[in-house]
């Protein structure tokens, strides 16, 4: 998701939740994804992904009826991140809540915890998200930029 404020882009980035990466933040940060179900059309798959990671609906957000494609990236370990993009604003009287998953926390300890897939989302200037998004996924950011010249 990105905005536009004042003439300036921001994109809508969100931080892995759980003990591992609780005191992580540069780098760390990055788009709302997740994994292909059988028979999904892909960006079927990007909106539900970013509806179980924020618990918001993308097409109440939408404040436009246009999304397009940002293409693929690949990850250090090999996931490959294929990414729409819409623009949209988030309520400011909404909070985040994300889908859950079971950790077995501390390792090898037997014991299990639930955490959020994504304990915070926000919006970030462009010059922010540089910093704060995992460095393979930055493509997208000058994808979007990209596109948005295209299309303006």
């Amino acid at each position: 998701m990105y905005r536009l404020r004042k003439g300036n882009v921001e994109v809508f980035l969100v931080h892995p939740g759980g003990p591992f990466f609780r005191h992580r933040d540069e780098g760390y940060w990055g788009i709302p994804k997740g994994l292909i179900e059988a028979g999904e059309e892909l960006r079927d798959v990007a909106r539900r992904e970013f509806e179980e990671e924020t618990g918001q609906y993308v097409g109440e957000l939408q404040t436009s009826k246009t999304t397009f494609s940002l293409g693929e990236i690949v990850q250090r370990g090999g996931k490959r991140v294929l990414a729409w993009a819409f623009e949209g604003e988030w309520p400011d009287d909404v909070e985040l809540r994300s889908n859950t998953f079971s950790l077995e926390w501390p390792q090898r300890s037997g014991r299990y915890i639930e955490v959020p897939e994504v304990d915070a989302g926000e919006f970030f200037s462009l010059e922010r998200a540089r910093s704060k998004i995992n460095q393979a996924q930055e493509a997208f950011l000058d994808r979007l930029l990209l596109r948005l010249s295209e299309i303006r």
